[in-house]
């Protein structure tokens, strides 16, 4: 039987302590499941179609460079049709899908002979493996000079934003003098300096078969492309420093490094992140036309700029030579740039507020 509490009684109501049904329980408590950031994060990407797609043609392309080449049955600088150190010309500026000659008389005496997807340049090379070095040549450019800027723009920025003072002047002043240099001017000015400096430094190396050209740019990356970086990690660190965390982290005795490693830098993993993932873009672009005025890979090594460099000789009566590698180059450019728009939108928590 219900009781009822008479009105300014100090009685405890004996009814408050009745358990509650599930339909009540149901009702009143409705709790989500226990996620992270990441899995946030995560979940938030995966509803941007457009980043998804994105993401699946990267790893299409990253696939493609490494399967391709083990299982197709032409070099990239193989000339097919050499003979006593001379080039058959039949094979010389092939059509997609065209044979040269000998390969004709191969397919008639019922031997199969692979195709020619791209057909072949002027040298007489199969133009598709071409085109699939081309694209691995550009994404490991672009991945490890992200990484390069990365790694000095993440360890100045944080040493500058934390420490402040005269330390901070300096740098910012530095990154404030290099943001003021014309950036391509610059970049051709020291890849064609580096080429030959480090031309004779490599010889007899085991950096000798990467080549002066691929390590310049490199060199060039770690000096000119760190600033931006640097510069919001900085930012990001300014706003974390005086926060309770950290303060309590010094008051127990922390040093710098240990409340930098801990503390700081993982609460700008986002930053980091999205800025890595559009760094690589920007990597990809300037590989290819510096590879395109001839700074960038040595050859024979294709590279797609350099593909496109080539292929001008020839446009009018081969347009596809020129058409291919800079859709190519369009592709990955354009599938990065909206993949880290999409990290950008799914990981930053001021968008997300």
């Amino acid at each position: 039987m219900k009781m009822y509490k008479k009105p300014f009684s100090m009685h405890v109501d004996l009814d408050a302590f009745i358990p509650a049904t599930e339909q009540e329980k149901e009702y009143m408590v409705q709790m989500r499941p226990p996620s992270t950031f990441f899995r946030d994060g995560v979940k938030r990407l995966w509803k941007n179609k457009v980043a998804v797609v994105s993401f699946f043609i990267i790893v299409f392309m990253v696939l493609s460079c490494i399967i391709i080449p083990l299982v197709w049955p032409y070099g990239y600088d193989q000339m097919l049709g050499m003979n006593k150190g001379k080039v058959d010309p039949t094979y010389s500026n092939l059509a997609p899908f065209e044979y040269g000659e000998t390969e004709l008389e191969r397919i008639e005496n019922g031997e199969k002979v692979f195709p020619h997807i791209f057909g072949t340049d002027s040298h007489g090379r199969d133009y598709l493996i071409r085109v699939v070095y081309g694209m691995r040549v550009s994404l490991m450019v672009g991945f490890f000079a992200s990484i390069i800027v990365l790694v000095i723009g993440m360890l100045v920025g944080s040493i500058s934003g934390y420490i402040g003072g005269k330390v901070d002047l300096i740098i910012m002043r530095i990154v404030d003098i290099i943001y003021s240099l014309p950036d391509m001017l610059m970049v051709i000015l020291l890849a064609s300096v580096l080429k030959l400096v480090l031309g004779e430094a490599l010889e007899g190396t085991i950096l000798e078969k990467i080549g002066s050209n691929i390590i310049s740019l490199f060199i060039v990356f770690g000096l000119l492309y760190w600033v931006s970086m640097s510069r919001l990690i900085r930012g990001q660190i300014l706003s974390l420093r005086e926060q309770e965390y950290v303060l309590s982290a010094k008051a127990s005795g922390a040093k710098s490094g240990w409340i930098i490693r801990k503390h700081l830098v993982p609460n700008c993993i986002s930053v980091i992140i999205i800025s890595t993932a559009l760094q690589i873009p920007s990597a990809i672009f300037t590989e290819s036309y510096l590879s395109f005025l001839g700074l960038g890979v040595n050859a024979p090594m294709p590279s797609l700029g350099s593909l496109a460099s080539d292929a001008l000789n020839g446009f009018t009566s081969y347009p596809y030579r020129l058409v291919i590698p800079a859709v190519v180059i369009s592709l990955i450019v354009l599938s990065l740039n909206l993949f880290g728009d999409g990290l950008r939108d799914a990981f930053d928590p001021k968008l997300n507020t």
